[in-house]
């Protein structure tokens, strides 16, 4: 199995600062990292703000207060609370970007032990290069992102006026006329690595000014790290990581799937029971059909607004296809349904690789953040498509039209944006038959997918290989 695989042979017990930024994608994908640096025998320290440790021990299903080679310390909370920080996306930006260095530096100068061999940091913590170029301390970012996202924004000089000038809506391509979104981006850049992304994918986020910029300054921080690596794998992004690789100095290192199947030791137990007692969601999910089940979670920052919650709800019910929904807050929608259905469960958490994995979810209602996505891939699911934000149109895409694992919900917006219920029945109808052709040819590649993301992870696989690399490259630089 791939999680026994992964923690092979042991490695030089090097110390290995890790920083993540301070969103749940990002520390979920920090922290799977982490559990496999700490599985080859690196010592690592995981650095986040006092908030984001209470809101890590809270949401932990283990007793154990820190990972088996994982020692947790805090800064303090320098910048605005988790809670509520969509409100104010551009101020928390501002802070991760100019706040938290001092303290981190602070941490480093006191940390007991041996010195740090490496950092680890979010890309998008790109104050922590300058960190550890000034102290000798080779730095690898994280990009818990597509490396088509990266890809898109390294060349974003190159894309055209009429889509990057947020201050004149009827700005004219080269060509002196208003310009196509629906045009494909291998227009602007390398065809071969942009495959099927199109301009209108990187909308709305141009627009946002200071979130661009954010994301260009995380992209120029990454020039003058010592190693990028991606959660994603290599299988699933050929093209972009090739052409990558011959644009960048540093060497560039898909490690993933980067999702925490290592913690899936105990998945064999849900047949018998076991976890079932401990859980009311696997015991639901255990009464169920083999994939009869639809996952619906549309992530923990950016959600949907409350007129398309209610259209999911309402979409839901008349489908009458089994469901799992993870969801923080009700409207009155979503009461009603809950009320009405016996063939639901709603819930504000769950282990989501787990749910995933069990034999009974058959299909994912996604918001294509990229961890969610990998985890769907990492278990075999396809998946509804419904992106909402920064990098999620373009993993929306490459679920449907790349890996083709998936049907996009987009598609079926009115000119409001809003997806209608009857659209969202009928795709979830769809997506759940188990005799509709199309469905089962969805079923077919999500498998082969699944199959080609345990190969890379597990020893001699192309992720277990680059972690491999990294080991050495830190052990020899000691």
């Amino acid at each position: 199995m791939a999680a026994a695989a992964a923690g092979e042979p042991r490695g030089c017990g090097c110390h290995i600062v890790a920083v993540p930024f301070p969103g749940r994608g990002h520390v979920n994908a920090m922290m799977n990292l982490s559990r496999l640096l700490a599985a080859r025998g690196a010592a690592v320290t995981f650095v986040v703000t006092e908030e984001w440790l209470g809101l890590l021990r809270s949401s932990s299903s283990s007793t154990a207060a820190e990972p088996a080679g994982i020692r947790m310390r805090t800064i303090p909370n320098v910048i605005p609370s988790e809670h509520g920080r969509a409100n104010d996306h551009s101020g928390f930006l501002d802070a991760v970007a100019t706040k938290m260095e001092e303290p981190f530096e602070r941490l480093l100068d006191g940390l007991e032990g041996a010195p740090p061999a490496a950092l680890v940091a979010d890309a998008y913590v790109s104050w922590a290069v300058g960190v550890g170029n000034r102290r000798g301390v080779p730095v690898w970012s994280l990009f818990p992102m597509a490396a088509a996202f990266f890809s898109a924004y390294y060349h974003f000089d190159r894309l055209p006026a009429w889509l990057t000038d947020t201050d004149d809506e009827h700005a004219t391509d080269s060509g002196g006329t208003v310009g196509n979104s629906d045009q494909r981006l291998g227009h602007y850049i390398d065809e071969q690595a942009s495959g099927s992304i199109r301009l209108s994918d990187l909308e709305p986020l141009v627009h946002n000014k200071r979130a661009v910029k954010y994301v260009l300054e995380t992209i120029s921080g990454v020039r003058n790290a010592q190693c990028l690596l991606f959660s994603t794998m290599y299988e699933l992004e050929i093209s972009v990581i090739d052409s990558l690789r011959s644009l960048l100095a540093c060497p560039v290192f898909p490690i993933g799937p980067c999702v925490p199947y290592m913690t899936l030791e105990d998945l064999h137990t849900m047949s018998n029971g076991e976890v079932s007692s401990q859980s009311d969601c696997f015991s639901w999910l255990d009464s169920q059909p083999v994939n009869s089940v639809l996952y619906v979670s549309l992530g923990s920052f950016v959600s949907v607004s409350a007129s398309q919650l209610d259209e999911i709800a309402l979409g839901l019910a008349a489908s009458e296809v089994r469901f799992l929904w993870i969801l923080r807050e009700k409207t009155p929608q979503v009461q009603q349904l809950i009320a009405n259905t016996d063939k639901g469960m709603i819930l504000p958490w769950c282990e989501q690789l787990k749910v995933l994995c069990h034999r009974s979810v058959g299909g994912f209602l996604t918001h294509c953040g990229m961890n969610s996505t990998l985890e769907s891939v990492f278990a075999g699911v396809p998946m509804l498509a419904l992106p909402l934000f920064f990098d999620q149109p373009i993993d929306g895409r490459l679920i449907v039209e790349e890996w083709k694992i998936g049907r996009n919900l987009r598609d079926c917006a009115n000119k409001d944006g809003l997806i209608g219920r009857e659209d969202i029945a009928r795709a979830a109808k769809r997506l759940m038959s188990s005799d509709e052709m199309e469905t089962k040819a969805l079923r077919r590649r999500a498998l082969m997918w699944k199959e080609a993301s345990r190969r890379a992870v597990n020893m001699g696989g192309s992720s277990y290989q680059n972690l491999s690399l990294l080991m050495e490259m830190v052990c020899t630089s000691e």
